[in-house]
């Protein structure tokens, strides 16, 4: 076997016994015969398996029973559209731009009523997140809308926001399942097409929009008073979700221990990064990903050398976002600790020879 350390900030890294798991059940899944990607979603193998992924997901997140779990297709790109139409219920919503998806998503929500911008780092480049404490938020808004963890400038939030009457929505699509999160401070923390959602928001509509009105593949309460089975849902998305879920909670042993890893594994690079002068990491110290380490050489042209000098040492998809340029290193949970010794291995001997 001859695998790369995969630094991409998604597609990404997926967990060796989990791959191994689905390569054994790929032609023949529990003797129905047939793959997760060829079977009905109507079977009993299918229904099986998506009753077991929200159950797993249930219990490695804590999730309370008065929150509903669904599989969604589009991403977190259509929860962008989703999320306004039907919870913008007073006409407005304030947004929190700390980053590109955020920018996104308040753009989106405009199309629907106002998204108020309530605060945003654009200022100094998304390299901090605003003091959520210190914002002045709108009484009247439906709710407060943020992107809990920024993959493309590498910032994170420390603390969310939380408002007396007023929902939060959460992006959270590059961190969740990272460390243990309080699902009960949320509407709907969105990722790779899960929405988690508090069931008492559920059939509305955004202000001037009837319910009835709201397209059916873009209204929550379709999708889950059917249980994630009105049309035919991302079935293989979802069968690798549920082994991600037994691998977190069997093999890993909880969200507690992977946090331990995440933190572990994140230190190493920052440590390194903080302790020399070839590369500079831009963000605030206190806001910086867990999950997403960007950084910089001393000049683009570096920058272009590393990255090729990179690849062909196997450590492959360190070339930053286009908005940003540098390097990013994404870590995700799959990442083993070796492959960020590694990294720090070979950026130490880059650095040696280019400095």
């Amino acid at each position: 076997m001859n695998r790369v350390y995969n630094f991409s900030a998604g597609p990404s890294m997926l967990p060796v016994p989990v791959l191994q798991k689905a390569q054994a059940d790929l032609l023949d899944y529990h003797g129905s015969g047939m793959s997760v990607m060829e079977m009905s979603h109507r079977s009993k193998w299918f229904d099986e398996i998506i009753q077991n992924t929200e159950a797993g997901i249930r219990k490695v997140l804590n999730v309370p029973d008065n929150y509903k779990i669904g599989f969604f297709q589009g991403g977190a790109t259509q929860q962008f559209a989703m999320v306004p139409l039907n919870f913008m219920t007073t006409g407005t919503a304030d947004y929190l731009v700390t980053g590109n998806f955020s920018k996104k998503a308040a753009e989106e929500a405009a199309k629907f009523g106002t998204a108020r911008i309530a605060a945003s780092s654009k200022d100094k480049n998304f390299t901090y997140i605003p003091d959520v404490k210190a914002i002045a938020y709108d009484p009247n808004a439906s709710y407060i809308h943020i992107c809990q963890n920024n993959t493309i400038f590498g910032t994170t939030y420390k603390d969310v926001p939380q408002v007396d009457g007023i929902p939060l929505v959460a992006d959270m699509s590059s961190m969740i399942f990272s460390e243990p999160t309080d699902v009960s401070k949320y509407v709907a923390p969105a990722g790779m097409a899960i929405a988690i959602i508090r069931d008492d928001l559920l059939g509305k509509s955004a202000k001037g929009i009837p319910a009835e009105k709201i397209p059916t593949m873009m209204n929550y309460t379709t999708l889950l008073d059917k249980d994630s089975m009105y049309n035919t849902p991302p079935c293989w998305c979802i069968y690798m979700t549920g082994l991600v879920m037994d691998y977190l909670q069997n093999e890993v042993g909880g969200l507690e221990e992977m946090a331990k890893i995440n933190h572990a594994k994140a230190k190493v690079l920052y440590d390194y990064l903080d302790g020399q002068d070839f590369y500079n990491n831009p963000v605030q110290a206190e806001y910086r990903s867990m999950m997403n380490v960007t950084f910089t050489s001393p000049n683009p042209d570096m920058d272009k050398k590393f990255c090729a000098a990179a690849t062909e040492a196997g450590f492959v998809n360190l070339k930053g976002h286009r908005l940003v340029g540098g390097m990013r290193a994404s870590i995700y949970n799959a990442m083993p600790a070796q492959g960020v010794n590694d990294l720090v291995d070979f950026m130490e001997k880059f650095r040696k020879e280019n400095a």
